[in-house]
């Protein structure tokens, strides 16, 4: 495995990219979907070698360990920045009061997209004004939510899963 940015150059210690995997392990394709198949699954560096690119961020340290970011998908592009939903969420999941948390990037005029958060309290009254005062103390400025939903509980998939399609 290795770390790749978009240009598909290799990423050292401390930048973000997308993990590739090489190996007999990993699967050859889907079935029956050729387009999926060829965005996914690329030449690699060896000859009739391919690999796959996972759509999934991640970063190295120094030991080389590696740390999911986020899915490529789900990166919010907000005032020409890429914002990782998962580092806002982890904010919120730090305020005392916070059950649940889900962040969505909306449309924005200005800023491209704008970071909307859903939170569910666990019973304390939670106020969109203190969910946003520990954003503020807690995130880089472009991080902080423009919209704060308060909500009794976020939507679920079956396996219990936060469901963030649908949220709006």
């Amino acid at each position: 495995v290795w770390i790749e940015d978009e240009e598909g150059q290799r990423l050292g210690p401390g930048k973000i990219g997308e993990l590739v995997v090489r190996g007999r392990h990993v699967m050859r394709g889907y079935w029956g979907d050729p387009e999926a198949t060829r965005q996914r699954y690329r030449p690699g560096p060896l000859p009739g070698e391919r690999v796959c690119y996972t759509d999934d961020l991640f970063s190295m340290d120094d030991e080389g360990y590696l740390y999911f970011v986020s899915r490529k998908d789900d990166i919010i592009k907000s005032r020409g920045e890429k914002v990782s939903p998962k580092e806002v969420e982890n904010a919120l999941y730090s305020l005392v009061g916070v059950r649940e948390a889900a962040v969505i990037g909306v449309p924005d005029p200005i800023q491209g997209q704008a970071i909307k958060a859903f939170v569910a309290g666990d019973g304390s009254q939670l106020s969109e004004a203190q969910v946003l005062a520990h954003c503020r103390a807690h995130l880089e400025d472009l991080m902080v939510p423009k919209y704060v939903v308060l909500c009794k509980e976020l939507p679920k998939t079956s396996s219990g899963k936060i469901r963030k399609t649908g949220l709006e």
